[in-house]
């Protein structure tokens, strides 16, 4: 058992089973042996490669998309630039090189980013020198506001809960016979959905409250916020994973030695844009999104330039047997106002109606989630 599989086992032993959003604030985040608190888990060296670090294009376009919007809507002066969740700083990097010929926006922006791993901080500002380091998003400021977060909801700590023959029983983590970790069933409680036995339904409240502040913000002020996430549309089922050294774990087998991620729910995230008074875009596919902004034009031009692996991250980026489909894309903007480049709004008769009777799974209010 690691170190932090002993603590996790201690204070079950004396508290009794642990819910599954605390367990993955934990693993995550425990200042000692928290798994963002301790390493750099991205790319080869790491546990996982995400979208920036396979290709400079997809910062690029990212940045470029963001800019335009930003034109779009009168180039207001000074805005916040803002990324949750921003690794090694790689995306940021790539996007503020592509829009430096933007005229007036590197004068404008106000680079922000929501963090609260140490040494991820470090890493961020080592490459991108002078910027303002959140731990929440509610400390981003009441002003314009030009966001990205890529691969940030996934990591949310979710709770789990299972159709039994009684109503829905929580999934906690417990001890079993040898005082090992393993999962159990709290006792049913009655809930306002239906669902075949043996249905597992995840939540993730503070993902829907996240997005609603930064929707809040932007309704009120004026910006965008781009969310790219794998995932799906009212989604259900059992997603929570464990990513060790590139392979698939077990959740309970590393604690705060494994990355700990769920597929995103996007229906959730866009009823609370909604509820904040912003438009939404529909989810699009992350491939159909990047071709959209013109990412097959920027792989040929980076091949003529001598890029060998140009044309391989097209194909990992874009393909619907890599993450082509699995990853999807979905922006935020003020009513009445034109959406950022590649989306669409969402229309009014697939716009989600907020879920009932989750009062008994309502999220701790002291929750601090991470940041990836």
């Amino acid at each position: 058992m690691t170190p932090l599989g002993r603590i996790i086992a201690a204070r079950i032993a004396t508290e009794g089973p642990m819910r599954l959003d605390d367990y993955m604030r934990l693993c995550l985040m425990h200042p000692a042996h928290g798994y963002y608190s301790t390493r750099d888990p991205f790319g080869t060296r790491g546990d996982f490669t995400t979208a920036p670090e396979i290709s400079q294009m997809f910062g690029e376009l990212v940045g470029l998309a963001l800019a335009q919007a930003w034109l779009d809507q009168g180039a207001p002066a000074p805005f916040t630039l803002a990324e949750l969740g921003p690794g090694r700083g790689t995306l940021m990097a790539d996007l503020m090189r592509a829009t430096r010929r933007v005229p007036g926006f590197h004068q404008a922006a106000r680079v922000t980013l929501v963090e609260t791993s140490p040494h991820l901080r470090q890493v961020q500002r080592e490459r991108l020198g002078e910027i303002t380091h959140l731990s929440s998003v509610t400390e981003l400021p009441e002003a314009p506001m030009f966001l990205i977060a890529n691969e940030f909801f996934d990591a949310l700590p979710i709770r789990q809960v299972q159709r039994v023959a009684g109503g829905w029983a929580e999934r906690m983590v417990t001890l079993d016979a040898e005082g090992g970790l393993a999962l159990a069933l709290a006792a049913p409680v009655a809930l306002s959905r239906e669902a075949p036995e043996g249905e597992i339904w995840e939540i993730c409240a503070e993902a829907a409250a996240i997005m609603e502040a930064v929707a809040a913000r932007i309704a009120a002020h004026g910006g965008a916020a781009i969310a790219i996430d794998y995932g799906t549309w009212n989604g259900k089922g059992d997603s929570l994973q464990a990513l060790r050294r590139h392979a698939p774990d077990g959740i309970l087998s590393h604690p705060g030695e494994a990355d700990l991620t769920a597929h995103v729910d996007f229906a959730p995230l866009a009823g609370a844009a909604i509820r904040a008074g912003a438009a939404v875009s529909a989810p699009e596919r992350q491939g159909d999104w990047l071709r959209a902004l013109g990412i097959e034009t920027r792989a040929a031009r980076l091949a003529w330039a001598g890029d060998e692996g140009a044309q391989a991250a097209l194909h990992r980026l874009t393909d619907p047997a890599q993450m082509g489909h699995l990853f999807k894309a979905m922006a935020v903007w003020p009513s009445k106002l034109p959406p950022p480049p590649g989306f669409r709004p969402l229309p009014l008769a697939a716009q989600p109606v907020a879920s009932a009777g989750l009062s008994d799974l309502a999220p701790r209010p002291e929750a601090d989630p991470p940041a990836r």
